[in-house]
């Protein structure tokens, strides 16, 4: 009796939601063929790639690992390993806190339309590509001619080498990427901010709470699983690196502490045609990328957080 009514629940609930399976076919066949199908050339970090005979068709490495030991002898991948190590660090730690503040900022003003605004100017740079943005700064920070330049001479100051110089062009790509990001990573907070029960902060103004008790006591608290989970996230491309952005900035006088990993990649591997090698360093990006993945989850656990599973 236990197996019939089973059965017929089962067979009910298909009945009544079998549209909704239906939905979802397509996504599920969007992500077999274009995510999990092409994990499969994988393969290719461990084989002599030939693009005429194809992935399967290439012949095994002999020894198995040669790809990733020719990485690891290669003080360039190191030095870009470096950089990205570096470039994403200052990203998060400079960069995480920046659009919980902003929200945090927008939420208390008390004007909607000067709020809404607001959000309307910080979002928009999102929107522009990192080929714009570095014509932008190439032609406001240049030498000579650059507007930011011409300011610091009328001022009685030195010209200041902004994209030329180590130091001044890791603060210039990382104050870039603050100010184009900023804006749209804000949303996400602004959404939990609203979800935060607004019988909370008449109590606490019942009680005497200043805004910036408030703050401290119901709005950090109210989206602390939010920032734990973005944060966990993050952690996961820590060592993933986009390509536009510090292809765009970076020059030959500033190649120590520009050049990352996905321009080493297509540098060397791509236009090198060492695509064995581009498939083994991806490898390794991806591989620590999920090291650090798991190892953020389980931090957030142990300090009772609920992670991202």
């Amino acid at each position: 009796m236990k197996e019939k009514r089973s059965t017929r629940k089962t067979y009910l609930y298909i009945k009544r939601t079998w549209t909704l399976y239906l939905m979802l076919l397509l996504p599920v066949a969007f992500a077999l063929v274009f995510r999990y199908l092409p994990m499969t050339n994988i393969s290719m970090a461990f084989k002599e790639y030939n693009m005429f005979k194809g992935v399967w068709a290439s012949e095994w490495s002999d020894p198995i690992f040669k790809w990733f030991q020719r990485a690891f002898h290669t003080k360039d991948f190191w030095l870009a390993l470096r950089n990205t190590l570096m470039l994403n660090g200052l990203d998060l730690i400079f960069g995480f806190p920046l659009p919980i503040i902003l929200a945090i900022l927008l939420n208390e003003l008390a004007f909607k339309r000067y709020k809404k605004i607001t959000q309307t100017i910080v979002y928009l740079p999102h929107f522009l590509s990192w080929i714009i943005i570095s014509g932008i700064a190439k032609q406001l920070f240049a030498p000579r001619t650059g507007v930011v330049n011409i300011l610091i001479g009328r001022s009685g100051g030195a010209p200041i080498d902004f994209l030329q110089e180590s130091g001044l062009y890791v603060a210039t790509y990382i104050a870039l990427g603050l100010w184009k990001e900023m804006g749209w990573n804000t949303i996400i907070y602004l959404a939990a901010i609203t979800g935060i029960n607004p019988e909370l902060y008449e109590a606490a103004e019942v009680d005497g709470a200043t805004r910036l008790r408030k703050i401290w006591h119901i709005t950090l608290p109210g989206i602390r699983s939010t920032i734990v989970v973005l944060l966990i996230m993050n952690m996961g491309r820590i060592l993933g690196s986009e390509f536009d952005r510090p292809y765009a900035m970076q020059n030959g006088l500033v190649m120590n502490v520009a050049d990352v990993l996905s321009t080493y990649v297509y540098r060397v591997g791509i236009r090198g045609s060492q695509f064995s090698l581009t498939a083994a360093i991806g490898l390794f990006q991806s591989v620590i990328c999920v090291v650090f993945l798991f190892a953020a989850n389980a931090i957030a656990k142990r300090f009772g957080e609920r992670g991202i599973w």
